[in-house]
């Protein structure tokens, strides 16, 4: 379960994220508006609760007891893919409202058509805002449960016959499109984590971080962006801390270079400090260049696991 802080901090985000952004609602072409109001947060946090521990607390002391894990993680994922394809709906929505500002003649089929593009594009940020919120939810309780985490617009229109409905639409998108650069770009001391996908001791590197994030409260926190093992853990302790997290995914495209590749943008980010845990060679590889460049670091073995050493 978790704490009365971090339950808190939940039911905070869960208000902010649970709020009418636009007075009418719609997230397809040709559904019919809704008026209805977002339902209340605090109650969509227990229910998010719910669903997961409820599978643990029956399935807990049976022959079934395993099986917990499994379904519990799905219905994380569930929320994940969701919340994913509403994303990407929002995307092609804001497009479409883009290409309506360059059309626009200042006609009024054309500004009702510009308005309700943004209403649909807003209904489908409103709805990928809460059910994100509703995914890190139901992830930090299965954590808390299993134990271990789960793994721009165009130009303003100088137009004459520019109407009301281009003007909100513009300001609209800017407004999406800062949001969108803000969480990918955070601004903040930049610190660097890398290990491998086989790792156990949680507790280790949560604690390692606990002590950066005392010294660097406004870190930004920078992986290797593996969904498993070390970089899954950095990714859950992220968003229990409310730490703004940048994955670094590998380029494909880049053959066998991709693993240092990412090293190296890891390094040109100038970070004040860096945990690398042991794993393959691209870790020993950032290793050696986090210490020839003389960054503060804080080094794992997988043998320092449970007990609480690091290599600084």
């Amino acid at each position: 379960m978790l704490n009365m802080t971090d339950r808190d901090a939940t039911l905070d985000r869960f208000a902010d994220a649970f709020i009418e952004t636009t007075d009418s609602y719609r997230i397809a072409r040709g559904d019919d508006v809704i008026h209805a109001p977002m339902p209340d947060g605090e109650v969509v946090a227990r229910a998010t609760e719910f669903l997961v521990t409820t599978l643990f607390d029956v399935l807990r002391d049976t022959r079934l007891e395993a099986m917990a894990d499994r379904i519990a993680w799905g219905i994380v994922h569930s929320f994940h893919k969701v919340a994913g394809q509403i994303e990407g709906e929002a995307d092609k929505a804001a497009m479409a409202v883009r290409r309506l500002i360059e059309q626009n003649d200042g006609s009024e089929i054309g500004s009702v058509e510009l308005e309700e593009a943004q209403m649909l594009c807003q209904s489908l940020d409103e709805t990928q805002d809460a059910l994100a919120c509703m995914r890190d939810y139901a992830a930090a309780t299965y954590h808390a449960e299993a134990g271990r985490p789960w793994s721009a617009p165009r130009a303003s229109l100088v137009s004459s016959k520019r109407t009301a409905s281009v003007v909100a639409a513009t300001d609209y998108l800017a407004a999406r499109r800062k949001r969108h650069i803000d969480a990918r770009a955070p601004k903040g001391p930049v610190v660097i984590f890398s290990g491998g996908q086989v790792w156990e001791d949680h507790r280790l590197l949560y604690a390692a971080l606990d002590s950066i994030k005392v010294r660097v409260p406004t870190m930004v926190l920078a992986t290797t962006g593996q969904d498993k093992g070390c970089d899954a853990i950095a990714a859950a302790w992220a968003a229990r801390n409310a730490c703004h997290l940048i994955p670094f995914s590998l380029d494909r495209k880049l053959g066998n270079r991709a693993g240092f590749a990412r090293n190296e943008q890891l390094l040109r980010l100038r970070p004040v400090e860096a945990v690398v845990c042991q794993g393959s060679g691209l870790q020993s590889h950032l290793a050696r260049e986090v210490r020839r460049l003389g960054i503060p670091a804080h080094f794992f073995a997988l043998a320092d696991q449970h007990h609480n050493r690091a290599i600084r």
